[in-house]
């Protein structure tokens, strides 16, 4: 064993693959990990999907602060219930361990306990799958108390079904004075009682400022601005297009997850309007189901949003891809129905393949939320589609009442405004608000 593989050894046995204390997880920061990537094409998909995943695992496992040494790569009908991989395949995979003086194996599909289990027993390292790599990013990254509780409860539920003990860690404890009370009970079942007791303690505080949020976000409504969440995968702008529109200050660098809490600022469109726009958390294919549940506090702004600025990275090789990973997300938390503007970022990176991919997209935008490329058109889109959404009300105003005139034009969009003998006829775009206070004045057909 290699003494950097004594170190991980000594140092990961806390991680996700067993109970730890609150700062574990996948990389030990004293040094970066030498990491093997396995990737298996199953029956019905195609052998360059899988090399786009292992790419982007390799991302992943980069900006958890390890270094990508070495891929495997495996057909098969289905996963082997044991090892994921086949028996001679985990033989070969071992092997390249050893001649790489590989610390970690990362699988980029899913392993369940007992694989990962079978996997270390035969690799003799550690094997971990793609969920764990992006909790342990998510766990680097969040800093405000919600995201830091949202990702450590995540962090929890993916590793209960995965404790274990090791030598005397399974060993009982003493059920009473001289052990006269029966056996007691083990290392392990006190530890999964721990973490237990710690995500209801967690689950409780997240419903809390749940509830505030909601508090919140019943005083925007009373406001009546539109509120506007910018989604899409990560590292595709959202944040560079938050700070160019509206000076946020949101961190921003060119990797994976940069960003996690939620930021809302006020911006004003160039037709007059106020919205209230809010950047989420990037999503990602497979991103881990105890994530998404974790986050579903957060991501009520997107499901409640009146509009949802899809951002979409221009310059990358599969767009298409993204776009459904995004969707799926999106359908998982409720948001299926929610309007969207499609925005096509990173033009200057890639302006032909940004201008085509916003042209075969019904009202798609191609901008460069670097540059500021494009963002003018984005904005006088972004209004036309929330007005669009507003419904053409017809109302009748008596001329002695200026007031509610006033008030018509202050709450909505004013399109046809004409003098009658009975009044002023107006016609206006209207939320459900002003159309029920207006209701006297409404003309029914």
């Amino acid at each position: 064993m290699s003494d950097r593989q004594r170190v991980a050894d000594e140092s990961h046995r806390g991680g996700f693959g067993e109970f730890g204390g609150e700062s574990a997880g996948l990389i030990d920061r004293t040094f970066r990990e030498r990491i093997v990537l396995v990737g298996v094409t199953l029956q019905g998909h195609y052998e360059e999907d899988t090399d786009r995943h292992l790419a982007e695992l390799a991302q992943l496992v980069d900006t958890a602060g390890a270094d990508a040494v070495g891929t495997v790569m495996q057909r098969r009908q289905s996963p082997d219930p044991a090892t994921y991989l086949g028996s001679g395949k985990v033989e070969e995979l071992r092997e390249l361990c050893d001649a790489l003086d590989a610390d970690t194996v990362v699988f980029d599909d899913e392993l369940s306990p007992a694989q990962q289990r079978n996997l270390e027993k035969l690799l003799k390292r550690t094997a971990i799958d793609r969920t764990a790599v992006i909790l342990d990013i998510f766990g680097q990254n969040a800093h405000s108390l919600e995201g830091k509780a949202q990702v450590e409860l995540a962090q929890i539920r993916y590793r209960l079904p995965r404790l274990r003990g090791r030598g005397t860690a399974l060993s009982r404890q003493g059920g009473g004075i001289g052990a006269r009370q029966g056996g007691g009970e083990t290392q392990l079942e006190v530890d999964r009682r721990r973490l237990l007791r710690r995500m209801h303690k967690l689950e409780a505080d997240l419903r809390e400022i749940a509830r505030v949020r909601q508090t919140q976000a019943k005083a925007r409504q009373r406001s009546r601005l539109s509120r506007v969440a910018i989604v899409g995968y990560t590292n595709a702008g959202k944040s560079t297009l938050l700070n160019h529109l509206t000076d946020a200050g949101v961190l921003v660098e060119d990797r994976l997850f940069a960003t996690l809490d939620a930021t809302t600022r006020r911006l004003q469109l160039p037709g007059g309007e106020t919205v209230l726009l809010t950047d989420t958390v990037g999503f990602i294919t497979k991103l881990p189901t105890q994530l998404v549940e974790a986050f579903k506090s957060t991501l009520e702004v997107v499901v409640d949003a009146d509009l949802l600025i899809h951002v979409v990275d221009g310059s990358t090789a599969e767009p298409n891809e993204h776009l459904d990973a995004v969707e799926r997300v999106l359908n998982e938390i409720g948001a299926s129905d929610v309007p969207r503007m499609l925005v096509v970022n990173k033009a200057d990176v890639d302006p032909l393949g940004a201008k085509y991919l916003a042209s075969s997209h019904l009202g798609a935008v191609a901008v460069s939320a670097r540059t500021g490329e494009g963002i003018e058109q984005m904005l006088r889109a972004l209004g036309d589609r929330l007005r669009g959404l507003s419904s053409v009300t017809e109302l009748l105003v008596p001329f002695e009442r200026g007031d509610v005139l006033a008030m018509v034009h202050r709450e909505g969009e004013v399109l046809v405004e004409s003098p009658t003998d009975a009044g002023m006829r107006v016609r206006a775009r209207l939320d459900d608000v002003s159309v029920t206070r207006l209701r006297d004045y409404v003309v029914t057909n």
